[in-house]
């Protein structure tokens, strides 16, 4: 239980922390409980300004958005209650099907819009829209997670004042303006629009490039490459992913043009069959009123703001949520550059809306593209392409991750000590020296009972992967996997790092650096058995009284006969956890 809430599964997790099924102790409908990590709740102006988000939020009106239903501020872990959403992320169809087809596009595109324009008409800036934030539910797209991410900028241990947190490939030039001060706006949001449209329709973001940085850069300084993007929202697109923001439509704007623009054919799929969705805009349209243009639509030239470029970028993908420095950066790390020509207007606000009413009586077929699975609906990155195949003994896994990208894990940068990062669609952790170092794993506490299963490999020569579970703060248990032992150990209490042998398994066959092998360790009572690509090396006695329920890491250690500077560095892949 928390709170008034029965939990009954856990649905995912993002960066404020972990989501939950749940339902009402006195009712029957299905919940969402987003529970706020430790280390936020902790902040006292996070609180503050999370109880001032969550109030500006329960405003919204729920036009294709998960409305907000509770929230307690005040408990231990502050957690928030959100309409629970039946259906797969935006994100989700896109890698696992491909883009959408034109009347699937043109409904999304039209539910996102209606989206914004009754979160911007309560007064709440979304700040994170992104594909992960859509869920295609059926009946019409719904927008989550919009307004709290303004409350996360707070607290000193997620970013600082000088900081702000973000998606670097939806993210609008004036979010990289290094000029201290400068306000988000809803026009963010509507540039996220266009990101999100071109990629839901594409398979690829309108800026995307080999790296967050490169990416970021096109964003400032290059036109959109919306080439691939079908015709009747290609103009529109555009438009949304002007450089100057006062240069967008609003997104009651878009929301018009969407319903009644010059392409009714094409809105008249998107509607068909989706009365949900229909009802959804013609509401946010009766009660945001008549949309007035923010600026006229005459050209006007902007410059492109100095960005800020941090080391730690590099590794990310362009979709990863990064904490970007706002203050003056070093001079090798400044990226300017002229902005491209202000595109020609294409686009202006019809005066009235003559055509909605042959486009809600017209009627064609639409593809159905929603996937209806219950694993990862929260809108939070799952990372794991075969995380439905269960286990013939052990069933689904509570955990599954393919570690290709951000997802229950992220990547981390700590100087001195090592880092973890994704490449070659693997989990890297690296140090320098010798020591451990641990990679941001899931915040969830998991049973003392549990099977852990990953795909590892050494990189380096003295190197060995490092799997802690039953952890709690500095202490738990850890399997130290090297080329020729694989090693069973306490890891005391003493916050020092040290660990401790329980048990040593002499590996037959050493394993041969480069290659991937797949390990699984099964946890139950006071035993831990180890096994490698199916065959069992032995099980070793924990030894440890009250050494229960903790959390789980992957990391990289090394042999105790390393020298002291390495690199030491493993690499990880497909992690699944069953409890």
């Amino acid at each position: 239980m928390l709170g008034d809430y029965e939990l009954l599964g856990r649905l995912g997790e993002g960066g404020m922390g972990t989501v939950y099924l749940a339902r009402p102790r006195n009712g029957t409908a299905l919940v969402a409980v987003k529970v706020v990590r430790l280390d936020l709740a902790d902040d006292d102006e996070f609180r503050r300004r999370f109880r001032s988000e969550v109030e500006r939020a329960r405003q919204v009106p729920p036009f294709c958005t998960a409305e907000v239903l509770d929230a307690d501020p005040e408990h231990d872990q502050p957690y928030l209650v959100v309409e629970f959403v039946d259906g797969p992320t935006l994100a989700e169809v896109v890698e696992q099907r491909g883009p959408l087809t034109s009347a699937n596009l043109h409904s999304v595109a039209i539910g996102v819009a209606t989206a914004l324009t009754a979160i911007h008409g309560a007064g709440v800036i979304h700040r994170d829209l992104k594909p992960r934030n859509v869920l295609l539910a059926p009946g019409s797209p719904k927008v989550i997670d919009f307004g709290i991410a303004r409350a996360m900028t707070a607290t000193s241990g997620n970013t600082r004042p000088d900081q702000m947190v973000g998606t670097v490939a939806y993210m609008a030039p004036e979010r990289f303006d290094t000029d201290a001060g400068t306000p988000i706006t809803p026009a963010a949001d509507v540039f996220a629009w266009g990101s999100v449209v071109t990629y839901a329709g594409t398979g690829k973001t309108p800026f995307y490039a080999d790296s967050p940085a490169a990416t970021a850069a096109r964003i400032l300084t290059q036109p959109p490459r919306l080439h691939e993007l079908a015709r009747p929202l290609r103009g529109l697109v555009a438009h949304a992913l002007e450089k100057d923001p006062a240069n967008r439509p609003s997104a009651r704007e878009l929301l018009d043009l969407l319903i009644s623009g010059d392409r009714p054919a094409a809105t008249a799929a998107a509607l068909a069959d989706q009365p949900d969705l229909r009802a959804a805009a013609a509401e946010a349209q009766a009660v945001t009123g008549f949309a007035i243009p923010a600026k006229a639509m005459a050209g006007a030239t902007t410059t492109a703001p100095t960005l800020n470029i941090p080391p730690g970028l590099v590794g990310y993908d362009e979709n990863s949520i990064v904490t970007v420095p706002i203050s003056s950066p070093p001079a090798d790390t400044v990226i300017t550059g002229d902005p491209p020509p202000a595109p020609r207007r294409r686009w202006l606000l019809p005066l009235v809306l003559v055509l909605l009413t042959a486009v809600l009586v017209a009627g064609a077929a639409i593809v159905a593209v929603m996937v209806r699975d219950r694993a990862d609906r929260s809108g939070q990155p799952s990372g794991d392409p075969g995380g439905t195949v269960a286990d013939p003994v052990l069933g689904e896994p509570r955990i599954s991750d393919a570690l290709t990208g951000p997802g229950f894990w992220s990547a981390s940068d700590q100087p001195g000590e090592g880092r973890c990062d994704f490449a070659d669609a693997m989990l890297v952790a690296r140090r320098e020296t010798n020591g451990l170092y641990k990679c941001r794993g899931p915040a969830d506490e998991l049973p003392a009972n549990l099977t852990i299963e990953t795909t590892l490999r050494l990189d380096t020569p003295d190197s060995c992967a490092a799997i802690w579970f039953r952890f709690d703060d500095s202490h738990g248990y850890q399997a130290r996997i090297c080329e020729r032992n694989v090693y069973i150990g306490v890891h005391n209490r003493d916050g020092k790092g040290d660990v401790s042998t329980i048990r040593t398994f002499v590996l037959k066959e050493p394993l041969d650096r480069g290659t991937a092998y797949r390990f699984r360790l099964g946890v139950t009572a006071d035993t831990v058995t180890v096994s490698r690509d199916g065959t069992d090396l032995g099980s070793a006695r924990l030894t440890e009284a009250g050494y229960g329920a903790g959390r789980m890491f992957l990391g990289v250690f090394n042999e105790r006969t390393a020298p002291k500077t390495g690199p030491f560095q493993v690499s990880y892949s497909d992690v699944r956890i069953w409890a």
